[in-house]
């Protein structure tokens, strides 16, 4: 069984050394002059490599559905690895490694990084302090029109206080098709709604945002099991920072994003 683990990244950076299973991505490569030595493209093959802008690490996950031909299909970031446990040392000595790939995926459908959890306010609320909140309205209004279970389970996702974050996963095949086909449709459908002359900074990577909250959406109304696996960031994760940000846009209303994903 070919097991395909994509790291993607924006940029050079360092990455497992001849790992069977470890494959590195650049992302947004359409608009970018070079490709690094040993990085695959996302701009190959059916691909939405030019719309990274507003998908970010969605253009990798798009490249492996298209063009993979991985019987599983994983998804890190540069910073960030799906890993056995979790060590004070930053480095990738406890990467998954093929068979515990497999192991973790003979216990349920998506291996998903364990869930963040914000204690004191739902992730409707953390979404809206953090973000534009007309990306919600047209997250909801685009919902309106969904089947019943999708909507049961967006209003489950969004008044609970954790979720599982960074667009990150392992899935089968087949799981993984489904998934996808459903997550790029319905982004489509937002999309469609959403103006991005409107959305500044970093809020033009809305689409990337919201999927993160649509996986436990699709996972909930699928009924699909989930096995968590720890994250091992590999740089500084700025707790403090983080947790500033996190209270002053509960308590004063601005709407500071501390970024999660992959700038």
């Amino acid at each position: 069984m070919k097991v395909q683990m994509l790291i993607a990244s924006h940029k050079q950076y360092k990455m497992p050394n001849n790992d069977e299973i470890y494959d590195p991505i650049f992302v947004g490569a359409a608009s970018k002059h070079n490709v690094p030595d040993g990085f695959q493209s996302d701009a190959t093959g059916d691909n939405i490599s030019s719309e990274n802008s507003h998908f970010n690490e969605l253009t990798a996950t798009y490249w492996a559905w298209k063009n993979s031909d991985a019987d599983v299909i994983g998804l890190n970031h540069y910073r960030r690895y799906f890993v056995s446990k979790k060590t004070l040392k930053k480095d990738f000595s406890h990467l998954l490694k093929k068979k515990e790939v497999l192991a973790l995926l003979s216990k349920g459908d998506v291996v998903l990084p364990i869930k963040r959890r914000y204690y004191i306010e739902t992730i409707e609320s953390h979404y809206v302090h953090s973000h534009d909140p007309e990306e919600l309205i047209i997250l909801k209004r685009s919902f309106s029109k969904f089947p019943e279970k999708y909507q049961d389970a967006l209003n489950t996702v969004l008044s609970r206080t954790s979720a599982h974050m960074f667009n990150m996963f392992i899935m089968k095949r087949e799981t993984f098709d489904d998934y996808c086909s459903w997550l790029f449709s319905t982004l489509r459908i937002i999309e469609k709604n959403l103006n991005f002359d409107k959305l500044k900074g970093n809020e033009k990577r809305a689409l990337g945002f919201l999927a993160e909250l649509l996986m436990d959406v699709w996972v909930i109304a699928n009924n699909k099991t989930i096995v968590e696996c720890p994250v091992q960031f590999m740089e500084s994760n700025h707790w403090p920072k983080k947790i500033a940000i996190f209270l002053m846009n509960k308590f004063t209303g601005t709407q500071s994003r501390f970024n999660t994903h992959m700038r």
